[in-house]
C-alpha cells in the first residue's frame, strides 16, 4: 500500500465491499481505529512532535504500544466490554494491514482485554409474553394494528430490528429500481430477511403473527389508497407514508410495553431473546435455534442455555421445600477457628 492511501479507508472499503458489513458497523470500526491512531500520535514511544502520515504512524505500532494504549483507555474509564470491542477492531485492522504494507506481525494479536462479566440477555417468561401480546384492547386503528403486527412478528420469527424495518410487503425486483432486501410471503407463511454479513435466511411466521399482519394490511391498504405518495414496498410505514425507521420501532415498542404492563422495558431485542429462550426450552435444539437467529457461531446461541438455567434456578428457589431454608453464603456465620491441638 502506498503512503498516499489511508490504510483505515482501505480496510473499511474491504469490509464494506468484500465482507458486506453494514454502515453502522463500519462507523463503529472507523471510530475505534481513529481512536488508535490518535493514541499513537500522542504516544511518546512514537516520537511525539514528529510529523507522521497515517500509514507510517500505524505501521510503526508495536505490541508494547498497544498495551500502553489499552492501559491508558482503562485509566480514562473505558469499560472492559468496550475495550474488548476496541481490541477486536484493532486485531482485524492489523490482520488486513499486514497484507497491505503494514507490520507483518499483528501487534494487537497477543493483547487480551480485561475480563468482562457475563451479561445474559433479557427475556420475558412465556406467560408474560403471551399476556403482553394478547393485551391488545381497542387497538384497531393505524398505529395499534401496526404495532401489534410488529410485536407479533418480532416474537414469532426472532427478527433483528434492522431485519424487520427492511422488510417489504412482497418480493420486488425492478430493473434499475427497487430491489427487496427482505420480504414476507403470506401464502407460504414465511419471511425472508437479510441478516448480518449480507446473509439471507427464511423464517416461519406463526399463526398469531400472520393474523396480525393480515389485520395490518387491511388498514395499510386503506391508508395507501388515500395517500398516493406512501411507500408502495415497505411492510411497515409511518403516518407520513415513509418506511418506518428503526428508532421509531424502538420508541413504539417501549410505549407498547408500558401500556400493557411488561415486566421490563420492552425493546425489540427483548422479544428476540424471548423467542430464542422459549424455543430452546421447548425443543432443546440448539443448532436449530442458531439457524433461526442467524448466528454465525453456535457459541453465541449457547448463552440461551445459561438463561434457561436461571429460570430453572428461580423455579427451584420458589418451589423446593428446602430452598426457602437456605441461607445466602454472604450471610452465613463463619465457623469458629479450631484451637491449636483440638481434634
Amino acid at each position: 500500500m502506498t503512503a498516499s492511501i489511508d490504510p483505515i479507508e482501505g480496510w473499511l472499503t474491504h469490509l464494506r465491499v468484500v465482507r458486506g458489513y453494514s454502515a453502522r458497523t463500519l462507523t463503529a470500526y472507523r471510530r475505534e481505529i481513529v481512536a488508535l491512531r490518535a493514541a499513537l500520535e500522542s504516544s511518546p514511544a512514537m516520537g511525539t512532535g514528529k510529523a507522521h502520515d497515517a500509514t507510517q504512524t500505524l505501521a510503526q505500532c508495536s505490541e508494547a504500544v498497544i498495551r500502553r494504549c489499552v492501559a491508558a483507555a482503562m485509566r480514562a474509564g473505558l469499560s472492559a466490554r468496550s475495550m474488548a470491542r476496541r481490541l477486536s477492531a484493532w486485531r482485524g485492522f492489523f490482520e488486513w494491514f499486514g497484507q497491505h504494507g503494514g507490520p507483518l506481525a499483528n501487534p494487537a494479536r497477543g493483547v487480551r482485554a480485561p475480563r468482562t462479566g457475563k451479561r445474559l440477555p433479557k427475556a420475558m417468561a412465556p406467560d408474560a409474553t403471551a399476556g403482553l401480546l394478547d393485551g391488545a384492547v381497542g387497538s384497531d386503528d393505524f398505529l395499534g394494528l401496526r404495532d401489534q403486527a410488529i410485536a407479533e412478528l418480532f416474537y414469532s420469527s426472532g427478527l433483528r430490528l434492522t431485519e424487520l424495518v427492511t422488510l417489504d410487503r412482497a418480493w420486488c425486483h425492478q430493473p434499475g429500481g427497487h430491489r427487496s432486501a427482505g420480504w414476507i410471503d403470506l401464502a407460504e407463511q414465511q419471511a425472508t430477511v437479510l441478516g448480518k454479513g449480507q446473509k439471507t435466511r427464511t423464517l416461519p411466521i406463526g399463526s398469531k403473527a400472520l393474523a396480525a399482519l393480515l389485520r395490518w394490511f387491511t388498514v395499510r391498504d386503506v391508508f395507501a389508497s388515500a395517500h398516493p405518495g406512501a411507500d408502495p414496498h415497505a411492510l411497515f410505514i409511518s403516518e407520513r407514508g415513509t418506511r418506518l425507521a428503526a428508532r421509531s420501532v424502538q420508541t413504539r415498542m417501549a410505549l407498547l410495553g408500558r401500556r400493557r404492563g411488561a415486566p421490563l422495558r420492552l425493546h425489540p431485542h427483548v422479544l428476540r431473546h424471548s423467542f430464542a429462550s422459549h424455543l430452546l426450552q421447548s425443543s432443546g435444539d440448539l443448532r436449530g435455534v442458531q439457524e433461526l437467529l442467524g448466528h454465525a457461531d453456535i457459541a453465541t446461541t449457547q448463552i440461551y442455555t445459561s438463561l434457561d438455567f436461571q429460570r430453572l434456578a428461580a423455579v427451584y428457589d420458589a418451589s423446593h421445600p428446602r430452598a426457602q431454608r437456605r441461607t445466602p453464603v454472604a450471610q452465613r456465620p463463619e465457623a469458629p477457628a479450631k484451637r491449636k491441638g483440638a481434634v
